[in-house]
């Protein structure tokens, strides 16, 4: 069977409405500069995809009891979770003001539910995984393709969908970015996770402050610059069909020499991820063959909790991430390579600093951009986005970690880098990188690239077995 032939079925669509917390209609949270700088973009879609756990009998009776129990501990523990992660079961709001004509958003906690979908497919792991580039089929997976952030106001601010496959399962989100970033997300699905096994004591719940950050000399609400929500819609997204999405594993001893390489050139200390991405920043820009004299840009998002005096709380729950960027000529990159990339990345993370940070959004409180999804899509530029320290292996809903992660189409962006932990928790970084079609078969060409990278990991680093489902 290949990809094209199979068909994703919804067999269901239902709310789930937080377990106790069901009076928040006076509470409400409102957007920071954070929050209101992807308004424009579009929905997160991330996922996971889990081995389905063995049953006692092949029989369809037994197959489908399992299913059904399967879905029903997944909505009463996301309901129970969702009474600690509550802005995410709320929607948007907009306030108009009429002394200035501007508007101001905020987060209003009425526990209007979450959006839970039954899907099935009859497609195979190997189906998904087998195929050199990511199936499209994937897509189909999740919801809200093309949904902007700030249709939140009409829209759930989260949506699941669940597909049961013939040997797995896929879990999909499809997330407001305006309500929370990344490393908040990570936080609440593992918190799922933990529920789901019945696992209480170990949860760290997240810190929902009221009023959420705020840079310096700034008071809520945020005033926006336009008289209606109507006046931020932009085209719908479609992603080109030249486009194709890759993964590429740089296991730890390939990161290993990475860093000798970059640090030999340099003398300064790298992370893993800046080692990587410069590598496959060098490594786009040689597969583009661009003219020496065009600007090339590194961009990423800096997570800033940790980077504020005081710093925010563990476990704030929120967009806390400064925009990184990081610019050479192709020329110039090209030349001096990895240890050159490595050291405007570190040199770009370093200058995020508690004063660049409040610099930055004090700026934008000046001036609001929030540019739209559209605005990523360049021939000369790679953003990096996830990152391995969501670590998508302590996600156990009670049948065994997951196999691999996938994005959906609104992830779908020349040049896009999706960095995530690999298969098992080993040391071992996988990226998706998503380029036009010919691009990409020059990258998988580059055997200066290739002999840092393995599209399939060796058997040490290979996916764990997966343990059958035992406390349904």
């Amino acid at each position: 069977m290949n990809n094209t032939s199979a068909k994703v079925r919804r067999v269901s669509t239902s709310t789930v409405f937080p377990a106790t917390q069901k009076k928040r209609t006076t509470q409400k949270i409102e957007l920071s500069p954070m929050d209101f700088r992807p308004f424009r973009r579009l929905y997160a879609q991330s996922g996971l995809l889990f081995a389905k756990p063995r049953t006692t009998s092949d029989s369809r009776e037994s197959i489908q009891e399992e299913t059904n129990k399967i879905l029903s501990n997944l909505k009463s523990s996301l309901s129970q979770t969702l009474d600690y992660f509550f802005p995410l079961a709320g929607c948007l709001t907009v306030t108009k003001h009429d002394d200035d004509g501007t508007i101001s958003v905020y987060i209003n906690c009425n526990s209007a539910g979450v959006e839970f979908i039954h899907a099935v497919a009859d497609v195979t792991i190997a189906v998904l995984l087998k195929p050199t580039y990511t199936p499209d089929i994937i897509d189909s997976f999740f919801t809200f393709d093309g949904i902007r952030n700030y249709e939140g106001v009409s829209l759930p601010l989260l949506s699941v969908q669940v597909t049961v496959l013939t040997d797995g399962i896929f879990v999909a989100f499809s997330s407001n970015h305006s309500v929370c970033d990344g490393t908040s997300f990570s936080n609440f699905i593992n918190s799922w996770s933990q529920i789901s096994r019945g696992i209480t004591h170990k949860l760290h719940p997240p810190v929902i402050l009221k009023p959420r950050w705020l840079p310096r000399q700034t008071n809520f609400p945020i005033r926006l610059p336009f008289s209606s929500i109507e006046e931020l819609t932009v085209e719908k997204f479609i992603p080109s069909p030249e486009l194709r999405q890759k993964k590429f594993h740089f296991t730890p001893q390939n990161v290993a020499k990475l860093k000798e390489k970059a640090h030999n050139g340099y003398g300064t200390t790298f992370s893993s991820l800046q080692v990587v991405s410069a590598n496959v920043w060098v490594a786009v820009t040689r597969a583009r063959q661009l003219h020496p004299n065009v600007n090339v840009t590194y961009a990423c998002a800096i997570n800033t909790r940790d980077r504020l005096d005081p710093p925010l709380p563990k476990g704030y729950f929120g967009n806390s991430v400064l925009r990184g960027l990081a610019t050479a000529k192709a020329g110039e990159l090209l030349e001096k390579g990895l240890s050159f990339g490595a050291s405007l990345i570190n040199h770009m993370v370093k200058s995020c600093t508690n004063d660049e940070i409040h610099r930055n959004w004090e700026s934008w409180v000046e001036n609001p951009v929030m540019p739209s999804s559209l605005d990523l899509l360049s021939s000369t530029n790679v953003a990096v986005g996830g990152s391995p320290k969501f670590n998508i292996h302590s996600i156990d809903f009670g049948w065994g970690a997951p196999l691999v992660s996938r994005y959906g189409s609104n992830y779908r962006s020349e040049g896009l880098i999706m960095a995530d932990a690999g298969p098992v928790n080993n040391g071992v970084i996988t990226i998706g990188i998503c380029l036009p079609f010919e691009i990409l078969r020059a990258l998988e060409n580059d055997v200066e690239f290739m002999e840092t990278v393995c599209t399939v990991l060796p058997p040490e680093y290979s996916t764990t077995k997966i343990e059958p489902l035992s406390n349904l």
